[in-house]
């Protein structure tokens, strides 16, 4: 596998521009199969996760037209339903977690779906229950494979139903959105995600001609509809990516602009990299991160130290707590990072320890982070990449760090990260890729 060679210590500086949202692109290129005319979707990211989803498709029957630069145009008129259950999709989509939304288009507009066992990220119990239980609501009967641990649901009498889930699923709720909006009634799903992606997926079906209220809430009423039509969608600019170059221009010590943030969708993300003591300005949809030689993390009014923790939208993504945990590392004073909702996210602190970081790991799903304050800067090491998040986390504290790193397993960081390196180089990083 290809690995980063990475030489820290390096000063950067310029601008940079956020790829399109990969968690967005997952469900609204899902979304294409839920009409039989042309969609055109704009600003997709060219990462591996995309690509894979996108090749799918194609394996299925879609029509894929690249229409300029980040824009392809679908057609899925002649997709085969078919497919999706064969050996070479079960193969292809248990690499990719974002598959298991390809259930609820197919679900709405063919009847029938086929649910893989998951992919993507070792970060912890990655459970499938809201979408099978909430197509089970909706009147789908499913079947269960245990040799391929894989799902089959026939949705000939779907309809719909009052949903109220067990969790804020993201991808579970944007499943149930997309096939509640293709059979008949009217659906309720309550304790809905409404992350500012489910909100332009929504808003995407609306333009197709479907009848979804309630958007930007944790209720959704969804009136079904025989027929959507095509359409043309902009993704949205990845807030995590922003998040991530807020925290490598801090820990960097770099001025760094980072350009069409789409500001006015990230929520309280802003307000908790404050908490940790870095300074920015905005201007218009930019964000402008100085050169900061120290920064310091605030503590609650009572004096206590502060805790930083996921939580459903509009709370903070879980996507963000491992930047943040390593962001943390040369602050002066100290922060507890709670990661809630997965147990397995913040193991990678170890090489975090090795490198010098003060980290007292208290159990799986929290850590303790003293700041260093600069005065023993990290140093550089070996190590491999578990996940997308914790590998750019490792990138920041290589580029942070004194002397040479050596990142392995990076097609974790290019599942989630379009031309890293690249774009990194443009600021002055020294960053090499070596082909295995």
């Amino acid at each position: 596998m290809d690995q980063f060679v990475v030489h820290g210590g390096v000063k950067l500086s310029g601008a940079i521009e956020p790829q399109g949202a990969k968690n967005e692109a997952l469900q609204v290129i899902s979304a294409v199969l839920m009409t039989d005319e042309p969609i055109t979707i704009h600003n997709i990211p060219d990462i591996i996760d995309v690509n894979l989803l996108i090749s799918l498709l194609a394996d299925a029957g879609v029509k894929i037209e690249h229409a300029g630069q980040k824009t392809i145009r679908f057609d899925a008129s002649g997709v085969n339903p078919d497919y999706f259950e064969t050996e070479d999709f079960h193969k292809k989509s248990g690499k990719l977690r974002g598959s298991v939304m390809l259930a609820g288009p197919m679900l709405g507009r063919f009847g029938k779906a086929y649910i893989p066992k998951p992919g993507g990220d070792k970060i912890g119990r990655r459970r499938l229950d809201t979408h099978i239980l909430g197509f089970e609501r909706l009147g789908a009967v499913y079947t269960y494979d245990e040799e391929f641990g894989s799902y089959s649901l026939n949705g000939s009498k779907m309809q719909g139903n009052y949903l109220l889930l067990d969790e804020p699923s993201v991808t579970g709720t944007a499943n149930l959105v997309m096939a509640a909006a293709l059979i008949p009634g009217k659906t309720i799903l309550y304790n809905a995600a409404c992350e500012p992606y489910i909100q332009q997926l929504c808003r995407m079906i609306n333009r197709m001609g479907g009848k979804i209220t309630g958007i930007g809430s944790n209720l959704l009423e969804i009136e079904g509809v025989e027929k959507l039509t095509g359409t043309s969608h902009t993704i949205l600019p990845d807030m995590i990516e922003v998040g991530s170059f807020i925290g490598m221009a801090a820990m960097t010590q770099s001025a760094i602009e980072i350009r069409g943030c789409g500001i006015e969708h990230l929520g309280i993300i802003p307000e908790k990299f404050r908490q940790l003591g870095i300074s920015f300005e905005t201007r218009g949809d930019d964000i402008l991160v100085p050169e900061q030689d120290v920064y310091e993390i605030q503590t609650f009014m009572d004096g206590g130290v502060l805790t930083i923790y996921d939580h459903p939208w509009p709370g903070l993504t879980p996507d963000l707590l491992s930047i943040m945990l390593v962001v943390a590392t040369q602050a002066r004073g100290t922060v507890l990072i709670h990661q809630k909702m997965f147990e397995s996210r913040l193991f990678f602190t170890d090489k975090l320890i090795d490198m010098g970081a003060q980290i007292i790991l208290c159990d799986p799903h929290r850590a303790a982070v003293v700041g260093l304050a600069r005065q023993q800067p990290l140093r550089g090491i070996t190590m491999s990449s578990p996940d997308i998040r914790a590998g750019v986390a490792l990138l920041i504290a290589a580029l942070s760090a004194q002397g040479k790193s050596t990142i392995q397993n990076i097609e974790q960081i290019d599942r989630g990260y379009e031309n890293i390196e690249g774009r990194l180089k443009a600021l002055g990083a020294r960053i090499e890729r070596i082909k295995a």
